[in-house]
């Protein structure tokens, strides 16, 4: 694998992969990989795809200052992992690179809805940042397919927008792949690591609580969703979590509230345990309730 600090240096490489009519495959991460990130790798492969991954983490989209310096740093394990999983080039540039204007005056993005709603009335500021820096990266990057897990289901609706509604070449195809769990059930994060044994346990109450809103409508116990947020919000209380900032019944494409659950729905959530904020989400297809 080969690893590239400037954007000059990386657009040598893909050029000359471009001219032999191969694909790029881009997966962009903030580092500390796990599974999740390597499943976007292998996917990548399957296409046959030259991959680029990206580690970098990107100040202008956290909120709290804290936040982004307890965010987990393990490059040489990060390697290591990309250099197994068949990675062919890793970009690491500095924020230098990224920013060589400064992170003042930044471009806005118009994002509609779609930044009021969950994380964006959350984290204010929050996807303008991770516009900015998609951006930046897909341009130099230029990939055919950009990969990203779905566990940032409200950050992969906001790239989907971004590529509709702003010019790049070439045209690429967005793939986002399922949430990789751990076998407990738990979704794979970077931020797992700072959760004690203890914690990892009791943050099992997010995923208990997508099968307890699958067990209510598929038993007829209930289809009203304010009855379920509680009752799933209560849940994730009593497992130990300090705080709940959303518990949302949303359409899967925009992201609204609904509370019609004979369509297809996702349930987003977003909670804090252990001083650790973690986000997960699960999408009811309405095929799953046809027999209700």
């Amino acid at each position: 694998m080969k690893i590239f600090e400037t954007k000059q240096a990386l657009q040598d490489f893909i050029d000359e992969h471009r001219s032999k009519n191969t694909l790029i495959g881009f997966v962009p991460t903030m580092g500390a990989l796990h599974e999740g990130h390597l499943s976007l790798i292998e996917k990548s492969k399957q296409h046959g795809a030259a991959t680029v991954c990206s580690i970098f983490v990107n100040p202008t989209q956290f909120n709290d200052p804290k936040d982004f310096e307890k965010y987990p740093k393990t490059l040489e394990e990060d390697i290591q992992k990309l250099e197994l999983a068949g990675c062919e080039a890793l970009f690491l540039p500095s924020v230098e690179e990224m920013y060589p204007e400064g992170m003042q005056q930044l471009p806005h993005y118009s994002l509609g809805r779609l930044e009021e709603l969950w994380e964006g009335a959350h984290r204010p500021g929050h996807f303008q940042g991770v516009c900015v820096i998609v951006h930046r990266l897909l341009e130099a990057v230029r990939p055919d397919l950009l990969l990203m897990g779905s566990k940032d289901f409200q950050q992969v609706a906001v790239i989907r927008y971004l590529l509709a509604h702003y010019s790049f070449e070439p045209n690429m195809e967005l793939i986002s792949c399922e949430t990789i769990r751990e076998a407990s059930g738990l979704a794979m994060s970077s931020r797992n690591v700072r959760l004690s044994p203890e914690q990892k346990i009791q943050a099992l109450a997010i995923y208990h609580g997508f099968d307890m809103i699958r067990m209510a409508i598929f038993e007829q116990k209930t289809r009203e969703t304010e009855v379920l947020e509680q009752q799933f919000a209560q849940q994730l209380l009593d497992a130990g979590f300090e705080s709940v900032d959303y518990i949302a019944f949303a359409d899967p494409f925009n992201l609204e509230p609904i509370t019609d659950l004979s369509q297809t729905f996702v349930v987003l959530v977003a909670a804090s345990i252990g001083g650790v904020r973690l986000i997960d989400n699960q999408l009811f297809p309405h095929e799953l309730f046809k027999r209700v």
